[in-house]
C-alpha cells in the first residue's frame, strides 16, 4: 500500500478488517507508513511463513497481528520472525467471548513473546507499534508525546464541562 512501510498489519480474515483498520487509521494519522494484508495461519500456512521470515527484508520494524477464535497468526509470526509481534485478539463469530484469541495469544512460551492489546483494541495496537519505533525515532517521539497530551487535554476540558453544565445536562461532544 504505502512506500517503504515500517509496519505491518496482518489478520487472519477480512472480518477482522473493521478492528484492524484502528490501526491503520491511526499511523496513518501520524504519517507512519505500513502494509495491510490478510495472511491466514490455517487457511495460507506457506503464506504466513513467507511474510513472516522476509518482512525484515522489505523493511518493516513492527508487526500487528489481528486473529480472532484460536488465533494463532501473532504467535506463529513471533516465532518466525526477530521483529516485535503485536497481537489484537478479536472478538469472532464463533469467539467465546474473546477469550479464547486473548488466551491464544497472550499465553505464549516463553522465548516467543506477543505484545498483546486488549481484545479489539486495533488503535491500541497502532499506538504500541508507534512507540516502539518513536523509541529510536526523535522526530515520532515528539508527534506521539504531542498526541498523548492532547489526550490530557481533551480529559481536562471535559471535566470542566461537566462542572459547568453538572451530570444531567451533560452531552458528550
Amino acid at each position: 500500500m504505502n512506500t517503504n512501510p515500517r509496519v505491518g498489519i496482518i489478520m487472519g480474515s477480512d472480518s477482522d478488517l473493521p478492528i484492524m483498520k484502528q490501526a491503520a487509521e491511526f499511523l496513518d494519522s501520524i504519517h507512519v507508513t505500513f502494509e495491510i494484508d490478510v495472511v491466514s495461519a490455517h487457511r495460507t500456512p506457506e503464506k504466513m511463513m513467507k511474510y513472516a521470515q522476509t518482512a525484515h527484508e522489505r523493511g518493516l520494524q513492527v508487526i500487528i497481528a489481528g486473529a480472532g477464535g484460536a488465533a494463532h497468526l501473532p504467535g506463529m509470526i513471533a516465532s518466525m520472525t526477530p521483529l516485535p509481534v503485536i497481537g489484537v485478539p478479536i472478538k469472532s463469530s464463533n469467539s467465546i467471548d474473546g477469550w479464547d484469541s486473548i488466551l491464544s495469544i497472550l499465553q505464549m512460551p516463553n522465548g516467543i513473546p506477543v505484545a498483546t492489546v486488549a481484545l479489539n483494541a486495533g488503535k491500541n495496537a497502532g499506538i504500541l507499534a508507534a512507540r516502539i519505533l518513536g523509541s529510536s525515532d526523535k522526530e515520532l517521539f515528539l508527534v506521539l508525546a504531542k498526541y498523548q497530551n492532547s489526550l490530557k487535554e481533551k480529559v481536562l476540558k471535559t471535566g470542566e464541562k461537566l462542572k459547568q453544565v453538572g451530570y444531567k445536562d451533560y452531552k458528550k461532544s
